[in-house]
């Protein structure tokens, strides 16, 4: 199988199988616990129906949207991941590229291995950069600061992230960052020679944003499970969220918003976007999927902010479904880091013109001009 053979998520999946070290993909693929939340995160979807409108004369429908004051050329992007120089060499630079292509946003995680300096060197996209709270809040300004110098447009801090979910998957994989080869994990590695010879080949693994004020995460000996439990301030609060917004002073949304209680305070405090998610299904196993949360949210604060989706999303359809319910927009992180595994940059622009034309087709058939036209009464669910 190549690129141009990948039609949809399971492709994307199946090549990034061939190509990854075990414990690697399943860094990816996996959730916490018994991984239900993971599941139930594309389940949802499945549980309404899209209700077509027939004669519509829609010719081309217009994709676009606007989130984080930046109009995107259609509802999706993708969502800020860790390390991608773990999937491919060129990692972020790959995924940053092709979403300048599409003209929707690149998101950038605080634990790339790419700095964001180098990133908005390459790109004159719409930029997100995802922020965590610091134990050591010199660090977190220092995060903040520079994103403005490099003119990110927007900022989101994720807070569902205080301590490291409970992933056994890795832990059964052995799996590390930077990868570290033990009796366990050799013959994984072993059998993925051409993984092995770009790791070691390529620029040494660090992450880039933060190497000058901690080794933790950079240093073998440490996992990114350890910089996370150790370097995160897991007494995060609602004032220090309002410290960084100030401080930013452009668009700035939370993700790990689920409840309608959060998405008001969210307001209050002056975001001007929520993201709606429980970070892939990755943290708090049995947590609500964003798409059951969706409309709830969106009906408490639609008006006021943009409501994000992020999770679970592999079809087009599932993103008309998002919108129809509330969403502004949707971004997602698994699917398109399977594209990267698969095959860097070009990867990641097959997924987006996947997207692309999934959308564009069904809302034809949808019988929709543009995404105002879709609205909860398009959708139908179905008796459990």
């Amino acid at each position: 199988m190549r690129i141009d053979d990948c039609l949809n998520f399971d492709d994307f999946r199946t090549l990034a199988k061939k190509k990854l070290p075990s414990p690697i993909f399943h860094y990816i693929d996996g959730g916490s616990d018994d991984e239900e939340t993971l599941r139930r995160n594309t389940d949802a979807f499945n549980d309404c129906d899209l209700v077509p409108k027939v004669l519509a004369n829609v010719g081309k429908p217009d994709l676009s949207t606007n989130v984080f004051g930046k109009k995107i050329s259609m509802p999706i992007f993708l969502s800020p991941t860790a390390m991608q120089r773990l999937y491919h060499p060129d990692g972020d630079k790959a995924s940053a590229k092709a979403a300048e292509k599409f003209d929707t946003f690149y998101s950038m995680s605080t634990m790339a291995n790419t700095s964001i300096e180098e990133i908005a060197n390459i790109s004159s996209g719409p930029k997100l950069f995802q922020l965590y709270i610091h134990k050591d809040q010199s660090i977190t300004d220092d995060l903040v600061d520079r994103c403005k110098r490099a003119n990110f447009d927007g900022l989101c801090l994720t807070v569902d992230t205080i301590v490291a979910g409970n992933r056994e998957r890795d832990r059964r994989t052995g799996f590390t960052t930077p990868p570290k080869l033990t009796l366990k994990s050799i013959l994984n590695f072993a059998i993925k020679p051409k993984w092995v010879f770009d790791y070691l080949t390529n620029e040494k693994f660090e992450l880039s944003n933060v190497k000058s004020k901690t080794d933790k995460g950079t240093n073998i000996t440490k996992s990114v499970i350890e910089y996370i439990n150790e370097q995160y301030d897991p007494g995060m609060n609602w004032s220090d969220a309002e410290y960084v917004v100030k401080r930013w002073g452009k668009p700035f949304a939370i993700k790990g918003v689920m409840s309608v209680e959060d998405a008001k305070r969210a307001v209050d405090i002056g975001c001007t976007a929520i993201m709606v998610s429980n970070h892939g299904g990755r943290q708090l196993n049995g947590s609500r999927s964003p798409f059951d949360q969706i409309k709830l949210i969106s009906d408490a604060v639609g008006d006021k902010v943009d409501v994000i989706l992020d999770g679970g999303i592999r079809r087009g359809t599932h993103v008309l479904k998002a919108l129809a319910a509330g969403a502004k927009a949707c971004s997602f992180g698994k699917a398109f880091l399977f594209s990267l595994s698969a095959g860097g940059q070009k990867g990641v622009e097959k997924l987006l013109q996947n997207m692309h034309d999934e959308i564009e087709r069904n809302m034809i058939l949808m019988g929709c001009k543009n995404l105002k036209d879709l609205n909860y009464s398009r959708l139908t669910f179905r008796r459990l």
